[in-house]
Protein backbone atom coordinates (compact mmCIF):
# COMPACT_ATOMS: atom_id res chain seq x y z
CA UNK A 1 0.00 0.00 0.00
CA UNK A 2 0.92 3.44 -0.88
CA UNK A 3 0.07 6.71 1.76
CA UNK A 4 0.09 9.35 0.07
CA UNK A 5 -0.74 12.42 2.06
CA UNK A 6 -3.57 10.52 4.84
CA UNK A 7 -5.10 8.31 1.34
CA UNK A 8 -4.14 4.60 1.05
CA UNK A 9 -4.12 3.74 -2.64
CA UNK A 10 -3.23 -0.08 -3.23
CA UNK A 11 -0.30 -1.28 -5.64
CA UNK A 12 -0.39 -3.68 -8.20
CA UNK A 13 -0.23 -6.93 -8.03
CA UNK A 14 0.96 -9.72 -10.91
CA UNK A 15 -1.62 -12.08 -11.81
CA UNK A 16 -1.22 -15.23 -10.85
CA UNK A 17 0.04 -18.43 -12.67
CA UNK A 18 -3.02 -19.88 -13.84
CA UNK A 19 -2.76 -23.98 -13.93
CA UNK A 20 -3.55 -25.75 -16.95
CA UNK A 21 -7.18 -26.25 -17.94
CA UNK A 22 -8.00 -22.66 -16.60
CA UNK A 23 -9.78 -20.40 -18.82
CA UNK A 24 -7.97 -16.72 -19.70
CA UNK A 25 -7.82 -13.45 -17.63
CA UNK A 26 -9.79 -10.56 -18.94
CA UNK A 27 -7.08 -8.13 -20.77
CA UNK A 28 -9.28 -5.32 -18.72
CA UNK A 29 -8.87 -7.39 -15.38
CA UNK A 30 -8.20 -5.29 -12.16
CA UNK A 31 -4.23 -4.81 -11.50
CA UNK A 32 -5.26 -4.16 -7.56
CA UNK A 33 -7.73 -6.25 -4.79
CA UNK A 34 -10.16 -4.86 -3.34
CA UNK A 35 -10.54 -5.25 0.76
CA UNK A 36 -13.99 -5.72 2.29
CA UNK A 37 -14.48 -4.78 5.18
CA UNK A 38 -14.01 -8.25 6.69
CA UNK A 39 -10.73 -7.78 5.45
CA UNK A 40 -11.33 -10.61 2.35
CA UNK A 41 -9.00 -9.42 -0.97
CA UNK A 42 -10.78 -10.14 -4.03
CA UNK A 43 -10.21 -8.85 -7.66
CA UNK A 44 -12.45 -10.31 -10.93
CA UNK A 45 -10.24 -11.27 -13.52
CA UNK A 46 -12.94 -12.06 -15.68
CA UNK A 47 -16.22 -10.78 -16.04
CA UNK A 48 -18.90 -13.50 -16.54
CA UNK A 49 -22.38 -12.79 -17.91
CA UNK A 50 -24.87 -14.58 -15.73
CA UNK A 51 -26.15 -13.88 -11.93
CA UNK A 52 -23.75 -13.93 -8.96
CA UNK A 53 -24.64 -16.67 -6.11
CA UNK A 54 -26.14 -15.39 -2.79
CA UNK A 55 -25.58 -17.30 0.39
CA UNK A 56 -29.04 -19.93 -0.82
CA UNK A 57 -27.58 -21.35 -3.58
CA UNK A 58 -25.61 -24.33 -4.60
CA UNK A 59 -22.55 -23.53 -6.98
CA UNK A 60 -20.32 -25.34 -9.05
CA UNK A 61 -16.55 -24.33 -9.40
CA UNK A 62 -12.93 -24.94 -10.60
CA UNK A 63 -10.77 -23.55 -8.09
CA UNK A 64 -6.66 -23.62 -7.67
CA UNK A 65 -5.53 -22.92 -4.07
CA UNK A 66 -1.89 -21.86 -2.58
CA UNK A 67 -0.53 -20.14 0.38
CA UNK A 68 1.88 -17.34 0.98
CA UNK A 69 5.15 -19.40 0.04
CA UNK A 70 3.49 -20.72 -3.08
CA UNK A 71 2.25 -24.09 -2.24
CA UNK A 72 -0.61 -25.71 -3.66
CA UNK A 73 -3.05 -27.34 -1.38
CA UNK A 74 -5.99 -28.39 -3.21
CA UNK A 75 -6.82 -27.87 -6.57
CA UNK A 76 -9.81 -29.61 -9.01
CA UNK A 77 -7.77 -28.21 -11.68
CA UNK A 78 -5.38 -31.42 -10.79
CA UNK A 79 -8.29 -33.20 -10.01
CA UNK A 80 -9.86 -33.09 -12.95
CA UNK A 81 -13.21 -32.44 -11.36
CA UNK A 82 -15.23 -29.69 -10.63
CA UNK A 83 -16.83 -29.54 -7.12
CA UNK A 84 -20.42 -28.67 -6.13
CA UNK A 85 -20.79 -27.64 -2.89
CA UNK A 86 -23.97 -25.00 -0.80
CA UNK A 87 -22.57 -21.75 -0.47
CA UNK A 88 -23.02 -21.90 3.59
CA UNK A 89 -20.70 -25.53 3.19
CA UNK A 90 -17.20 -23.06 3.22
CA UNK A 91 -14.51 -21.04 4.86
CA UNK A 92 -16.15 -17.82 5.61
CA UNK A 93 -14.02 -16.01 3.00
CA UNK A 94 -15.56 -18.57 0.04
CA UNK A 95 -19.43 -17.74 1.17
CA UNK A 96 -18.39 -13.70 1.05
CA UNK A 97 -16.31 -13.52 -2.16
CA UNK A 98 -17.92 -15.97 -4.28
CA UNK A 99 -20.57 -13.66 -4.02
CA UNK A 100 -18.78 -10.74 -6.35
CA UNK A 101 -18.45 -13.24 -9.32
CA UNK A 102 -20.97 -13.64 -11.87
CA UNK A 103 -21.42 -17.21 -13.18
CA UNK A 104 -18.72 -17.58 -16.24
CA UNK A 105 -16.85 -15.39 -14.70
CA UNK A 106 -12.81 -15.91 -12.58
CA UNK A 107 -11.78 -14.42 -9.26
CA UNK A 108 -9.24 -14.21 -7.21
CA UNK A 109 -9.67 -14.08 -3.29
CA UNK A 110 -7.21 -13.33 -0.31
CA UNK A 111 -8.66 -14.81 2.70
CA UNK A 112 -6.95 -14.16 5.75
CA UNK A 113 -6.66 -16.76 8.46
CA UNK A 114 -9.96 -15.66 9.96
CA UNK A 115 -11.77 -15.99 7.36
CA UNK A 116 -10.18 -19.50 6.51
CA UNK A 117 -9.23 -21.98 8.43
CA UNK A 118 -8.80 -20.35 11.37
CA UNK A 119 -6.37 -21.00 14.29
CA UNK A 120 -6.74 -24.90 13.93
CA UNK A 121 -5.48 -24.93 9.83
CA UNK A 122 -6.05 -28.35 8.49
CA UNK A 123 -3.82 -30.97 9.42
CA UNK A 124 -0.97 -31.70 6.84
CA UNK A 125 -1.98 -28.83 4.13
CA UNK A 126 -2.74 -25.45 5.97
CA UNK A 127 -0.63 -24.57 8.30
CA UNK A 128 -2.65 -22.37 11.47
CA UNK A 129 -4.44 -19.21 10.75
CA UNK A 130 -2.73 -19.34 7.08
CA UNK A 131 -3.63 -16.98 4.21
CA UNK A 132 -5.29 -18.42 1.60
CA UNK A 133 -5.11 -17.71 -1.53
CA UNK A 134 -7.36 -19.14 -4.47
CA UNK A 135 -8.64 -18.65 -8.29
CA UNK A 136 -12.34 -19.72 -8.95
CA UNK A 137 -14.34 -20.12 -12.05
CA UNK A 138 -17.95 -20.11 -11.19
CA UNK A 139 -19.29 -22.88 -13.74
CA UNK A 140 -22.75 -22.92 -12.61
CA UNK A 141 -25.19 -21.50 -9.99
CA UNK A 142 -28.11 -23.85 -8.92
CA UNK A 143 -31.24 -22.59 -6.55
Amino acid sequence: MLFLSGVTRAEDVPFPKLPPGAGEIDKSAAKTFTTTESGLKYRILRKGSGPKPTTQNRVEVNYHGWLFNGRVFDSSYVTGKPVTFGMFQVVKGWTEGLQYVNKGGMIELEIPGYLGYGLQGREGSIPPNATLHFVVEMLEIYD
